[in-house]
Parts: C-alpha cells; structure tokens; sequence
C-alpha cells in the first residue's frame, strides 16, 4: 500500500506542467508569447521542453498574437499564443479579431488573478469571457487544475472543427501553481461534415444547366492537397475560378481557370464577370464585405445566379445572399469529393473560362508609368524571380494592391494577409513563417504607417535567426484613409500625413540589413543584396504619394468631384 502511494505521488504534476504536457499531446512544437508574472509555472513547464518546443518571445503582445495566427493559417494547426492578465490580453485582441474574421485555429492562453482574489477588480483583472465572448469561438477559465486536460482538448477540437476560429483559455495563477494527479487527454481530431452522393448529384445537376458558370473559392481550411485537388476539378470542367479576398493561393493562378480575384486591387470587368454569370459555386468563401464591394455584388438576398455554397459552418451559408443549395463542408471534404467529377457542360464553357482568363492575363501586365519607382514594373520582375514555395505577408492599405495584383501565387507558396483588415500585420507573419520555414523565402509588404505599429518584431527575427525581407512601402502618410478622404472632401487632409524615422537605420540599430530603393532600376538589386546578406532585412520603398494605388491618383479623385 506505502509503495502505491508513493508511486501516485510520483505522477503528480503543477498546473502549468499538466498544460505543457497537453501541448505537446496535441503536437505543438511553437509558442508565440510575451512572458508575464501571471504564468510563470507554465514558462518554467516550457524551459524543460525546450529541446521539443519552440518558446519566441516577441516584442508586444500583438506581435505574438498575429505570429500565432500565421502560424495557423500556414499549418492550419492552431496557433499557440501566451500572454499575461490585463494589458497582455488587450493587446493581443487583434490577433484574435483577426483569427476570427479570417477562420484561422489559434489558442490564446491568458494568465489570470488568483481564483480568491477573483472578482476584487485585482491587479490587472478582467473577465475574458466578457471580452473576447463576442469574437472567439470559446472562452473558458479553468478553475479546477485536474480539469486541464479536458479543457485543452476541448479548445483544440473548438479551433479546428467547422469554420475554424480563435479560442481563448483564462489561467488563473494559483490554478497553474497547485499539484495534483491528471490523466493525459488524447489527441485532439477536428470534426467535420463532408459531401454525400446526393450533394454531388445536386451540384451536377445545377452547373451542367448553365451557360455561364463560375467557381469562387476562400476561407480557411485549405490544404495543399485540396487546392490541387479543386484545381483538378476546374481545369477537367473548364470553369472559371475567382479567389475571395486575400485567398488568391487556393488556386494556382498560372492556371488558365484562374481569372483573378474579388479584392480591393481588383478590376471592375471581374465583377461584370460576376453580374453575367448565371451559375456560382461557392467554396470556403463568405462572400463578406470586402469580397462583395459592399454586398452589392450580388443581389440581397436572392442572386440572379443559382448558387451552390459550401462552407464549414452552416450557420455562414445564407446569412447575406441565399444559395438554391447549401452545404456544411469543410473546403478539404469538398475539394476531394469534386475531384473526379466532371460536368456534361464542360465543353460549352471553354470560351467563357478563356475570354475570362485573357482579361485577366492582360490586367496584370504594368500599365505606362512616368515616375522613378514603377511598383507595377518593380514586382513584375520580382514575380519572375521568386522561388515557388515564397510566402509573401501583406499588411493593410493600398500599397499590398502592388504585390497582390503583380505577383502570381500557387502552393505551396502562400499569400498571408489579414482579411480584418489589421494594419500591423505583416511583419510578425512574416516573422513566424520564417521561423517556421527557415529554409523558404519569406517576403513582407507593408506600409510606413502599418510598419511603425509593429516594425520591432524584426528584433524578434534577428533573435530567433529568421531572415524575412521587409518591403516599407513609404509614401509618408496613411494612405488608404488619404485615398478615402480625397474622394469625401477633397484637399481637406486631416490627420493622415506621417513624419518617419529612418526606416534603413533602424533595422541596421536592429541587427538587420537596412538599404533604401527610389528607382526601378535599383529593385532588383537591392532585394538581390537583401537575400545575399543572410539575416534578416528591411527595404525601403521611397514610393510617390500621389500614385496612391494601382489603378489611380489622388488627382484623379479629387478632380472626379
């Protein structure tokens, strides 16, 4: 009996252990945190796992919530995140507004004020439940430390399954301190629904009945082997494809089905594509605001076209527009069902998909430009040198118009951007998937204004050894609210122009390779010496304000009123 319960003893473990010890039941092999006296029982778990699990320890807390919500998408795990109580979690809230809005796995643990201290307004106190309630998929507080294995298990399972999403987990610190005997939860498996021979049947019978059919593709969810797989299924039935916005590597846009995207750099003839259609397939996509102009794209709430609409929570279909056929799927079950399907339209539709395709071609060739830096020339020549797997980061605002509509994208390289619409994006995306993937190219684009919210994190690089080349759009003002505001109230500038450092010092003071870029000429050979450096680097873009996107000037907006 004295030797059963030494042996129990023996397999007692703190809170904190118990938590690391699920996260490695789960496969995680990187967190992303900003350390605090709030979980301290779980950094000391970690510093035993350091051979197993990768702890970076990022400059702010949005920093590493955003590094985890890269992570997510790129790996489609979710993104393990860890902050303190009070000003950690608020500032890592973007992160998770982020993961929400664009479906992306991610668990943010939050340490919390001791459980008998609880509902004091203690040191640095909120409730999580309350805060984040409206925008994660799950907040929970684990009161009970045995309880830690199920609740770890729950909030995987949560992040994955359906649409995935953001969770949230409250660590109350005295929780993460007591001893106790827990059993191990088994690995988690996410769930969810797939197509039947009758949804197939269906989705037949709907397209092989138009003249004019089209597929959008979006979301999370997507492996590699389901964008192969749907694109399989495009080019055998000849129909056209349309990335959502920011989901542009979900079809490889070399292919002669793919005719472009809904974003904010794209063309009007795409969306007079839209209005002709007669026929949508709808995969993974929302079809929110940004992908529908303002939903007016479609008509409210019943479309001209008939629609299909697939997506991982049947709570998204018909919640704007109201398809003739919905169905819960994740994008993966989907595009493995509709690989070998081929449609008795097929042959009809080879004009429509290349008249498409031809537009398309021809739209992403530069335009005449008379200015030194020609953006649309500059990532023209960068599209011809990047290798197939890069991952290219993009941050909010006008200036990611240049590398989404000149760069092309396939799998396994990826375009990472936050559909949110967050600026202070880019540079930690590009910094966990450099981290990730150190032996991939990993490029950001940002703003002066996007970079000055979230630059720092390029000491995070330098630390970890990740080399990520950071393009600073600098055009020295906030230019899409500038762009906004000469179409409102032209010449009227009020609060969007920008005095900035010296973007080249500052990542040299950082460890980085810093060099500046004002002509086309330069472009190449600057990005050529930023790789050849081997660390990470920042290059200037010294762009013209008045150039303000792809397609206009703030002269042509102000002279429209």
């Amino acid at each position: 009996m004295l030797q059963d319960t030494k042996a129990q003893a023996a397999d007692a473990r703190t809170g904190g252990r118990i938590l690391v010890d699920q996260l490695r039941v789960h496969g995680v092999d990187t967190v992303y945190c900003v350390p605090g006296e709030s979980y301290l029982e779980v950094l000391d778990a970690l510093h035993d796992e350091a051979s197993n699990i990768a702890l970076v320890n990022a400059r702010h807390e949005a920093g590493a919530a955003n590094m985890a919500e890269a992570h997510g998408k790129l790996t489609g795990e979710p993104g393990i995140c860890m902050v303190t109580r009070g000003p950690g979690a608020c500032q890592a809230a973007v992160g998770i507004h982020t993961a929400a809005q664009d479906s992306t796995p991610l668990i943010l643990f939050v340490g919390q004020v001791a459980r008998d201290t609880a509902e004091r307004e203690a040191f640095q106190e909120i409730d999580y439940r309350r805060m984040f309630g409206s925008f994660a998929k799950w907040v929970g507080q684990i009161e009970v430390t045995e309880r830690i294995p199920e609740y770890v298990a729950r909030a995987f399972r949560v992040a994955t399954s359906g649409r995935p999403g953001p969770v949230v987990l409250s660590l109350p610190e005295d929780m993460l301190t007591q001893t106790v005997q827990a059993a191990d939860a088994r690995p988690y498996a996410a769930t969810g629904g797939g197509l039947a021979g009758d949804d197939l049947h269906a989705i037949a019978e709907i397209l092989s009945a138009a003249a004019r059919p089209m597929m959008i593709v979006g979301g999370g969810g997507w492996s590699h082997e389901a964008c192969a797989q749907i694109t399989a299924f495009a080019k055998a039935n000849n129909l056209p494809v349309v990335a959502s916005f920011r989901r542009q590597d979900t079809i490889d846009n070399g292919c002669d089905i793919y005719v472009g995207d809904f974003g904010t750099a794209a063309p009007a003839r795409i969306f007079d594509r839209l209005a002709q259609a007669d026929a949508l397939l709808i995969i993974g996509a929302r079809m929110g605001e940004m992908t529908t102009r303002g939903y007016t794209s479609l008509a409210v709430p019943n479309p001209h076209q008939r629609i299909v609409h697939i997506h991982a929570d049947a709570n998204e279909i018909g919640r704007v527009f109201s398809p003739e056929l919905g169905i819960a799927a994740s994008p993966a079950a989907a595009a493995r069902a509709l690989a070998e399907c081929r449609l008795d339209g097929a042959q009809t539709w080879a004009e429509w998909c290349a008249a498409a395709r031809a537009e398309y071609v021809a739209d992403i060739e530069p335009p005449a430009y008379a200015g030194e830096l020609d953006l649309a020339k500059a990532f023209t020549r960068l599209r011809e040198t990047l290798p197939g797997d890069a991952i290219v980061t993009v941050d909010a605002g006008n200036h990611t118009g240049w590398p989404q509509r000149f760069l092309r994208f396939a799998r396994p390289g990826r375009l990472i951007g936050a559909t949110s619409g967050a600026m202070g994006y880019s540079v930690p995306a590009a910094v966990a998937a450099a981290i990730r993937y150190p032996k991939r190219m990993v490029i950001s684009c940002v703003g002066d204004g996007g970079f000055m919210m979230s630059g720092q994190e390029i000491a995070t690089a330098v630390q970890h050894g990740a080399k990520p080349i950071v393009f600073v759009f600098n055009n020295r003002m906030y230019g899409t609210i500038r762009m906004h505001q000469e179409r409102d109230h032209p010449g009227r500038i009020s609060g969007t122009d920008l005095t900035n450092p010296d973007f080249c010092a500052m990542a040299q003071a950082m460890g980085a390779h810093g060099e500046g870029v004002k002509t086309t000429a330069d472009f190449i050979p600057a990005f050529e010496r930023a790789v050849a450096s081997g660390k990470a680097a920042l290059v200037e873009l010294v762009t013209d304000p008045e150039q303000i996107t792809t397609r206009t000037t703030l002269g042509d907006l102000r002279h429209a009123q």
